[in-house]
């Protein structure tokens, strides 16, 4: 082999190792990333999904409120009792039913030919007892209940999530469940797009290592200093995409989780629907109707709200539109109504210039910055500064609170983690991150420059 065909070698082999190494790392990080989104996401979608069931039964047991507390156990008012619960219904799939603790099916507007039949004994395909299950939940002081039954809208069998109360003076199970298929759907959809977000990735790195090989090969001996400091800057610009991958992946769930959202106002519609019918009854039913309608513009404020606090924790919108200064003014006001921590804000020169993801970054870094602070800190004061001197902008993060041992913090394996995460952010756009923390209050410093 000639001395230039080993240099090529030489020089071709720590590359090829380095990117395969960078490649796995990146799969290994893209997977985990990936992994505890869909739980993130999956944990939101069930607990919509049990909040969703709380209201229905809750309204459910409002509707027939007046003939269960009349004290009458007589067959016309129990039948009126049941027409009422027939009535109500959610979606294609969604509906109440009603047994005896002995099992009967009493009410079951889907399936009316279980009425009068004893289901005691009925098993799913794992062998579980169905309505054993729910009944004992329902004696138990109710509560939800997962087991499988058929689809109407489909007659498929799917797994459902159930809620049943007790009526012990009727003596009777009320219920309603939501089929969970689609939520099976929507994460199968969920992890589709990870993977081609996954599958991309991998492509850009290919591309890149047979880029920087073919480049190397061409160069030949020309290896020096300045071929370091290449692939330095090409690893920042690989890391800086992987950072803007996961901003555009935040900004996608945000919307996901927001047109989620609307699966919630089911239940305000059905809150609507039962006060519509107590409008058409006495005096009294009217008055519940009017009382109904308020807690439902009530509750209609609350999921407004919470649809823009979710939004903005994962991608605030006032960023995008206003500008990095803007978000975080209103960053520490959020902070300072929640936490009741006062947080001053002051802005001190433009910070025209600033890339996209340079702000995303800094913007990142005061979050980060303010969660450390209200789990570890006991701040009595916060400031920010963001300041611009020349093209340097320069972000400062400072409280009053009881400081940490910074290098005690940066070796132990388990701690450290936000740190770390914003030092990794600063490296990635080329800026440099400053802590200084005593027992008198932290501070913390993040610099980047502009690009005019």
């Amino acid at each position: 082999m000639k001395l230039r065909q080993k240099f090529i070698f030489l020089a071709l082999t720590p590359l090829i190792v380095a990117l395969i190494a960078i490649a796995l790392f990146v799969r290994h990080q893209a997977g985990t990333l990936a992994q505890q989104q869909r739980d993130t996401i999956q944990q939101a979608y069930l607990a919509s999904k049990e909040a969703e069931l709380k209201h229905y039964i809750s309204l459910a047991a409002r509707s027939v409120a007046h003939l269960y507390k009349s004290g009458k156990r007589d067959a016309a008012t129990m039948d009126e009792a049941k027409r009422i619960l027939s009535s109500l219904s959610y979606g294609d799939d969604g509906y109440f039913f009603v047994y005896d603790f002995q099992g009967n099916a009493l009410m079951h507007p889907r399936q009316p030919e279980l009425v009068g039949r004893n289901l005691w004994e009925l098993r799913d395909a794992r062998g579980e007892p169905t309505i054993q299950r729910l009944i004992a939940r329902a004696r138990a002081g109710g509560g939800l209940q997962r087991y499988s039954w058929a689809k109407p809208s489909s007659n498929k069998t799917a797994p459902k999530l159930g809620y049943v109360i007790p009526m012990a003076d009727w003596g009777w199970m009320m219920g309603t469940g939501i089929y969970l298929d689609d939520v099976d759907a929507a994460l199968a959809k969920i992890d589709a797009q990870q993977s081609r977000h996954i599958q991309s990735t991998m492509q850009w790195i290919a591309a890149v290592a047979i880029l920087s090989a073919l480049a190397v090969a061409v160069s030949g001996l020309a290896l020096n200093i300045s071929e370091s400091r290449v692939a330095d800057a090409k690893l920042r610009v690989l890391a800086q995409r992987v950072v803007e991958s996961q901003e555009q992946e935040r900004s996608r769930l945000s919307r996901d989780l927001h047109d989620g959202i609307s699966q919630w106002l089911v239940s305000i519609k059905l809150q609507i629907e039962a006060g519509i019918i107590r409008l058409h009854g006495d005096a009294g039913q009217q008055q519940a109707a009017y009382a109904s309608f308020e807690k439902t513009a009530s509750q209609l404020n609350d999921v407004l709200a919470e649809v823009r606090r979710i939004s903005h924790d994962l991608r605030p919108a006032i960023l995008d539109d206003l500008g990095l200064a803007a978000a975080l003014d209103h960053l520490a006001e959020e902070f300072t109504q929640h936490s009741a921590v006062p947080v001053h804000f002051v802005q001190r020169g433009s910070t025209d210039g600033l890339p996209d993801v340079a702000n995303t970054v800094l913007f990142r870094i005061a979050q980060e910055a303010l969660t450390n602070i209200e789990r570890h800190a006991g701040a009595r004061r916060i400031a920010i500064e963001l300041a611009r001197a020349g093209r340097r902008v320069t972000l400062t993060v400072s409280d009053d609170g009881v400081g940490f041992d910074s290098a005690h913090v940066a070796s132990h394996p388990r701690r450290g983690i936000g740190l770390r995460n914003m030092t990794e952010r600063m490296v990635a756009i080329g800026g440099e991150l400053d802590i200084v923390s005593t027992p008198s209050g932290t501070r913390v410093k993040a610099s980047v420059n502009t690009t005019t």
